[in-house]
């Protein structure tokens, strides 16, 4: 999942709903800083630009490029290898060889998994935000957004509650929060619970977040 950045997301390996793009497209607007990294902050910028590119025009394979160079700078950094595998697994859409696809988003998940690993034991803070929250909530967009039959969805709304449940939660920067609650509430809206929905939804409204026009609109809509 931030080095002054906006709109962080992690999109989906294959087509997904409506909502979720609406969810997705507003995820994070965090001003994060790196100390202590290896690499320097107009890097990771970006490289991030790149990740949160439209699709087309290679912004996928630019992506997936300077995360690994990123990474190769320092290989145990747990969220350099969570945005790595994210945007390797966003290389499935740019190719029509289902055997292609297939290959890339397994390598970006097992670079998720592993990310999630060393991350468990990280107490490092990007701003206020602590790494493996952030890591927990890219894999989270991802395994959410990949098709049901690669067995991560479960784990994905798992990974998801973890963060929301955190009591740490509440001391990160609001845009993270805004972005957890965005997410939690088009996860609720595709599973029927409207009423979770207006709840996370109200939260970013109320504690101001800049997802909060968003999520006026998404609240509209489960108004109805």
């Amino acid at each position: 999942m931030y080095i002054t950045h906006k709109n962080h997301v992690t999109k989906s390996v294959l087509p997904c709903t409506s909502l979720s793009k609406i969810a997705l497209s507003t995820l994070l607007v965090l001003s994060i800083s790196s100390t202590a990294a290896a690499y320097s902050e107009p890097q990771f910028q970006s490289a991030f630009q790149h990740f949160m590119a439209p699709s087309g025009q290679g912004n996928e394979e630019k992506a997936a490029e300077a995360f690994n160079t990123l990474l190769k700078q320092e290989p145990a950094n747990p969220l350099l290898m969570a945005y790595t595998g994210a945007a390797t697994s966003k290389l499935a859409t740019t190719t029509i060889f289902p055997w292609k696809k297939m290959s890339y988003a397994e390598e970006g998940l097992a670079m998720l998994d592993k990310a999630l690993q060393i991350a468990a034991n990280s107490t490092a803070l990007h701003d206020s935000t602590p790494v493996v929250l952030e890591v927990k909530l890219v894999a989270a967009n991802t395994f959410l957004a990949v098709p049901g039959f690669m067995n991560r969805n479960v784990r994905g709304s798992k990974l998801l509650s973890e963060v929301i449940d955190n009591p740490q939660l509440e001391k990160t920067h609001v845009g993270f929060r805004g972005a957890v609650w965005m997410r939690a509430a088009a996860l609720a809206l595709e599973q029927k619970r409207p009423d979770d929905a207006k709840r996370f939804l109200n939260n970013i409204i109320q504690n101001n977040a800049p997802q909060a026009e968003a999520a006026k609109g998404m609240l509209k809509g489960v108004s109805q």
